[in-house]
């Protein structure tokens, strides 16, 4: 892959802030089934501010996933802008300098973001939310690490195993957020977080490797 930098970083964001506007409709309407219906215009008003932040404004990777992650924060409504604010939060603080990063070191940042959504969410798996799509996307990214994977491979077995997870949630009952009040009735709807986190690994496997 290419060393670690602003570019690289910029590249992963702006991928990501295309795909999700590509597919804000579908986020919207699985966020009306069991939501508030919003998390598909939020996270697209969200990603386009931080696509455009500029990479050269930023004098390596971890200050321009910091800033990302407090655009999130300050822009995206609901649950989502802390979230995935506080993943990209984590995610910049565990990375290591600029230059050449391994599997090992990518796999130690994205742990630690998925984390960071655990602690500002209070979810589990099980709960029906993001985490849900991240923690199996983990560990089929640590299994492929261990066989020897590349950061290509193992960021492609995560979003594979993300996907995995986001199918997993439409069996589930909702224990967190609004869609917990429907009990049984959110049954049978795929989770809108973890439909987007599926893509974030996505956008990962596609730009990063």
């Amino acid at each position: 892959m290419a060393a670690l930098s602003p570019a690289v970083a910029a590249a992963w964001l702006a991928d990501y802030a295309q795909v999700v506007a590509q597919n804000a409709d579908l986020l919207t309407d699985l966020d009306r089934r069991i939501g508030d219906a919003d998390h598909g215009s939020n996270m697209h008003r969200g990603m386009s501010a931080v696509a455009a932040l500029a990479a050269d404004d930023f004098d390596d990777a971890a200050a321009l996933l910091k800033k990302a992650g407090m655009t999130l924060v300050n822009t995206v409504g609901g649950a989502s802008g802390p979230l995935y604010g506080t993943f990209f939060l984590r995610l910049a603080k565990a990375l290591p300098a600029d230059g050449d990063i391994d599997a090992a070191q990518w796999g130690t940042a994205l742990r630690a973001g998925l984390q960071g959504i655990i602690d500002r969410g209070k979810a589990s798996v099980g709960d029906k939310t993001m985490v849900d799509a991240l923690t199996p996307a983990l560990e089929a990214y640590d299994a492929a690490v261990a066989d020897g994977a590349d950061v290509a491979a193992a960021l492609r077995a995560a979003a594979d195993g993300a996907a995995r997870g986001r199918d997993a949630t439409i069996d589930l009952v909702a224990r967190k957020g609004r869609a917990s009040y429907l009990g049984e009735r959110s049954r049978g709807t795929q989770d809108p977080g973890a439909t987007s986190l599926t893509m974030l690994l996505d956008s990962a496997a596609r730009t990063l490797g």
